[in-house]
């Protein structure tokens, strides 16, 4: 396949981009270094609605900005039911997890799940966060630079760089606010290329939305009966429906790049709020990146064919780079970049949150140092060490192996949120229960994961497993059993009292 340059304006309009997500930082500087909690809960000053937006740009990576469209381009908007997820738990994140987080006031996820039980789950929950989150930001440089540099002559360093190293100095400057307000900025900029995408190839097709609809209702492109049934060639809609619950519920109350957004803001009123901006942006979502992929469906249908052998992962930057006139063009990379830089911007300030405040904070408090110089450094190394693995992945094209880290770092990811779940439900779990669950649980998902069920199922069985199992071990173990005042919903209105810790 023939590659293209992206000329002197897209580039203008690139750079452009890139230097304003450097000013966002920069702006921030002085208010970031006051303290920690400016650095990594922005003092508790952000509005509602900047930060539910920056939980949706944070939740929206350059994967999903180009694997979603690839999806409905592919099948149908079977996938939406995820995002119907989203705005289906927020009732249960306001009523049964908010109020904790809030009460106890913690900087990090990973603080409740010692005060309900004990070090070592929030030292094993914070450190597999660290891991994963240090492999998804090499996944997060690595997919969009090769899918872009697939369909274009731009070289992959620099691409590479400038989404990844431009995102380390400005989250290094700016902590928290300057990351939320960079991720309002990208937010937008994902969002309006979306749709001007879509506007953009609505309109190169004769005949307009009327084709698009028509190629879509006659070639089952949007939701027909067989996804609601079990055992057909479609997806299944209530598997999607139910897996995406438990992914979702690891993603809003196990993984720190969400939980810490809940801090950022100036009560539990505003927060509450910031989860409902959240759900409206999931669900206006739906139809602008399935929209995208019908839209090119119909495009690459009736003006032009794919090249043969065409990988459709870059069906996006392949459209962008081919079909746009000069300036969108290099708009809507800039909208792919924004995906990928929130999501990084998101993972290394909550990575420097683990490393400073769960293990710096938690054990060695003792040592006097500047917490948010240190911070600062945390970024710039875990970033510069995910850039580095991305930069190796795209010389060497060895992603398979950096895949197999991530799935076995993830295998943990919703057995965590269980873990959460058994923390806040019930009374009788314990550290050593839930710790025999969590592994269990892990080898379970590991086992399921070999069969044919799909990723949603495996999800759902993840999450029942990790509960079950520390339910029932918990049983074995009843001299663990810890004062739960506060901390369960059983005991929700009441004050909890915060033991005293021993390094």
């Amino acid at each position: 396949m023939e590659k293209v340059g992206l000329g002197t304006v897209n580039w203008i309009v690139l750079v452009v981009y890139l230097i304003a997500m450097l000013g966002v930082g920069l702006y921030f500087t002085k208010k970031a270094g006051k303290d920690t909690d400016a650095f990594f809960k922005a003092s508790g000053k952000i509005p509602a609605w900047a930060a539910g937006f920056s939980i949706y740009a944070t939740t929206l990576s350059a994967i999903t900005f180009m694997s979603t469209p690839e999806q409905a381009f592919l099948t149908d908007w079977s996938y939406a039911a995820g995002n119907l997820a989203i705005f289906a738990i927020i009732p249960i994140l306001i009523y049964f997890y908010i109020p904790f987080f809030r009460k106890l006031n913690i900087t990090t996820a990973y603080e409740y799940l010692e005060e309900r039980f004990g070090p070592s789950l929030r030292v094993i929950g914070s450190l597999l966060f660290v891991l994963f989150h240090i492999g998804r930001v090499a996944i997060v440089i690595y997919l969009p630079t090769l899918a872009i540099t697939s369909v274009s002559e731009i070289n992959p360093v620099l691409i590479a760089a400038a989404v990844g190293g431009l995102c380390i100095i400005y989250t290094f400057l700016g902590g928290m606010e300057g990351v939320i307000w960079s991720d309002v900025i990208q937010g937008i900029i994902l969002l309006g290329g979306a749709i001007l995408v879509v506007v953009l190839g609505i309109s190169a097709v004769n005949g307009g939305f009327s084709t698009v609809l028509n190629d879509a209702i006659s070639n089952e492109k949007f939701i027909t009966a067989q996804n609601f049934q079990f055992g057909t060639a479609a997806a299944a809609i209530p598997i999607i429906f139910l897996g995406s619950i438990f992914n979702n519920l690891h993603q809003y109350t196990a993984s720190q790049d969400v939980v810490q957004r809940y801090q950022t803001t100036s009560s539990i009123k505003d927060t509450n709020k910031s989860l409902w901006t959240n759900g409206i942006l999931a669900l206006i979502t739906i139809p602008i990146f399935y929209g995208m992929g019908t839209v090119l469906y119909s495009y690459y249908s009736n003006v032009e064919a794919l090249p043969d052998g065409f990988n459709t992962s870059a069906i996006v930057p392949y459209f962008i780079v081919t079909s746009l006139p000069v300036g969108v063009a290099g708009l809507l990379i800039a909208a792919i970049f924004a995906a990928a830089q929130s999501t990084i911007s998101s993972s290394l300030n909550s990575i420097s949150a683990c490393i400073l405040v769960d293990f710096k904070q938690r054990f060695f408090n003792h040592k006097k140092t500047n917490d948010v110089a240190l911070a600062r450094w945390v970024v710039i190394i875990t970033g510069v060490l995910g850039l580095a693995v991305a930069l190796y992945l795209i010389s060497t094209n060895r992603a398979e192996t950096w895949n197999l880290f991530l799935a076995i770092t993830g295998l943990f990811g919703v057995p965590i949120a269980g873990i959460f779940a058994l923390g806040i439900f019930t009374k009788r779990a314990n550290a050593p229960g839930v710790l025999v669950g969590l592994f269990l649980s892990a080898i379970a998902s590991y086992f399921i994961q070999q069969t044919e069920l799909t990723p949603f199922a495996v999800s759902m069985v993840s999450f029942f497993t990790s509960f079950g199992f520390g339910y029932i071990a918990s049983f074995f173990f009843p001299k663990f059993h810890k004062n739960t005042t506060g901390l369960t919903i059983f005991s929700k209105n009441e004050k909890y009292v915060k033991e005293k810790i021993g390094a």
